[in-house]
This record gives structure tokens, sequence and C-alpha cells, in this order.
């Protein structure tokens, strides 16, 4: 009896150690995958701030408001809860040519990883102009830029090392130098370009290219230089109405930092409630698919300016063992302030 007891405590102890090391392996895998990458948004074209900085004041009325919440991996506890939200309008409109677009905002993003071990914090201003290139304004072409004050900061308390690993699990003491401190605070610059079209005053369609971290700002919390690598994006969309009712909000993306890249590409089908294109009320139904990563339905609606949308990532990847094939929830608000006289200028919305 004594002897299967200590066979069995042992059992126990290794089946904890076992468990720690499954957790741990994981945890550096995810972390070799996300290596160098920012955090993102699955609904990319709510969050236009953090898409490119040339989307700054390209929106048809005075004021606009955008907020998003993912919480990305939800098998795991809080592996990435990310937030973000803007505020953007127009300057100076009595004073630039009929048609363009002198766009000011401001924009904020907290990014917190492995149960809060690892917390970003950002805060960025951004400029934008946009030129007419038609005496109506249907097509312009314009660029932007960003400058950004980020903050991250690292709890060590929460981190396990491999050299941490004894007989009783990660009991030892970590000989990693971390003698950077758990803070860095950084300075950011990004910039971007977008050309925005319409073809009848209804419909809208658009292209842009953007890059962040055009400085390749250094982050490290040990004793070697790590510089952010760039984030190039490639995105494009538009909105096709197909009939009185119904219309076709498309776009798509793709981005590559480092080693790291990802492609998204959908659509969303709107319908109208109301008929009234000027102050609309709408729903929508539609999927967006991160190749070789996820598939991602989204249900939206809209009254008025304002357009709350969700959606969910169901992962196809080859982590779907380890996520339970849960990507994340997220969620996302646009509310718009109507000019009192609109000229209705068809803007980039999806």
């Amino acid at each position: 009896m004594a002897y299967y007891r200590k066979f069995l405590s042992l059992l126990i102890r290794i089946t904890i150690m076992m468990r720690k090391l499954i957790v741990l392996t994981c945890t550096l895998f995810f972390t070799f995958l996300l290596q160098a990458q920012d955090p993102h948004f699955s609904q990319f074209f709510a969050s236009p701030l953090t898409l490119n900085p040339a989307f700054t004041g390209k929106f048809d009325g005075q004021l606009r408001l955008a907020a998003n919440h993912r919480d990305q991996w939800p098998s795991i506890p809080k592996a990435y809860v990310t937030t973000s939200a803007s505020v953007d309008f127009s300057i100076l409109k009595n004073k630039i040519p009929d048609g363009d677009v002198f766009g000011i905002g401001f924009s904020g993003l907290s990014d917190q990883s492995a149960d809060a071990a690892l917390k970003l914090n950002y805060g960025s201003v951004s400029l934008s102009y946009h030129k007419a290139l038609d005496e109506d304004g249907f097509n312009t072409i314009g660029a932007g830029f960003q400058a950004t004050y980020s903050s991250a900061m690292l709890d060590f308390t929460k981190l396990t090392f491999e050299d941490q690993l004894r007989q009783n699990g990660f009991t030892g003491t970590t000989m990693e130098n971390l003698n950077n401190g758990s803070n860095q605070n950084y300075i950011d610059v990004n910039a971007g370009l977008l050309y925005s079209g319409s073809s009848d005053g209804f419909n809208n369609y658009y292209l842009g290219a953007s890059v962040y971290h055009i400085n390749r700002p250094n982050l490290s919390f040990i004793d070697k230089v790590w510089n952010l690598s760039p984030r190039v994006t490639i995105h494009g969309g538009g909105s096709f109405p197909v009939s009185d009712m119904l219309s076709i909000n498309a776009s798509a993306i793709h981005q590559i930092q480092n080693k790291a890249s990802e492609t998204l590409i959908g659509a969303a089908v709107s319908a109208s409630l109301n008929g009234d294109t000027d102050n609309p009320s709408s729903v929508y139904l539609g999927s967006w698919i991160r190749f070789k990563d996820a598939i991602i339905p989204y249900v939206g609606i809209e009254i008025g300016g304002l357009r709350i949308g969700a959606s969910y990532d169901i992962n196809t990847s080859s982590l779907k063992a380890a996520t339970l094939s849960r990507g994340g929830s997220e969620f996302s608000v646009i509310y718009i302030k109507k000019a009192s006289q609109s000229k209705g200028i068809p803007c980039p919305k999806f």
C-alpha cells in the first residue's frame, strides 16, 4: 500500500509538471508564430486609424467615433485582449478648396497578452489631406501621417523560463538577464496613402497602402536591441448597390510584418430597412476569411449614423486543437455625426 501511494504521488507530480510544460510549450509556440506582429482586428474596416492614417477625416459627416474590442483564443485564459478607440474629424473647411478634406484624429489602443503579463498601450495623433480629383469630390487621393507614443509593460512575476524547471515544477531561479527593466517607452511614426472613388455618386471603391513603425523603434526587455519591424499593409474594397434595398460591401487586406503575414477577404450584404440613403437603417450579414487560419462570420446593424458589428473567428488552422477552434470574438461600434447639409459623397465604409 505504501509503495502504491508513493507511486500515485509521483504520478500526480509528473502529471502536473507535464501540464505546465504543455502550457509553456503552447505559449512559446504561439509567441513564435506571432513574434513582431502588431495587435490586429478581424473587423479591420471598423478600426480605420489602426489600419491606415490616410483614413483620418475621410467620411461623410462632421465627426466620427470608433471603438473595437477583441478577445482572441478564449480557450486560453486572456491570451490576447485588445481594445481601441478613436475620434477624427475634418478641419479648415472654409480655407481649403471645395471637395478637399483636411483631417485630424486621435486614437488609443490597449493590448494585453498572456493573462496581462505583457501590456501595450498606444496613444496616437493623425493628420491627413485628401485632394479632390473632380469638381464633385467623388474621386480623391490622400496621404496621412501618424505619430504614436507607446508604452510596454512586462510583469516578470507572471513569466516562467525553461531553466526554472525542477523536479517539483517551475520552482527554480532563472538566469535570464532582464536588466532593461519592465517598462519600455518609445515614439512611433506611421504613414499611408488612400485613393477613394465613385462612378455614379452612389457606389464607392477604394485602394490604400500604409506602413507602420517606419522608424523601427527599439522594444527590448533584455540586454540586446530588438527593433519593431515595419508593418506593410495593402487594402481595398467598396460598397455597391444592387437594388433599392440591397448592397454588397466587400473588402480585402494583406499585411506583412517581419516573417508574419495575413490575408483577409470577404463581404457583407446590407438590406435597407427604411430606404433612406441619407440616414439609413440597415442590417448586415456576411463573412470574411483569413487564409489558412479562420472563417469569420459577421453581423451588423446600422441606425442613422450608428453602426454596430459583431464577428467570431472560427479557427481552421493547425492551432484549432489547442484553441478548441475558438479563434475569438470581436465587437465594433462606429458613430458618424452627419452635417446639417450633407454633400452625400460616397466614402469608404467596409
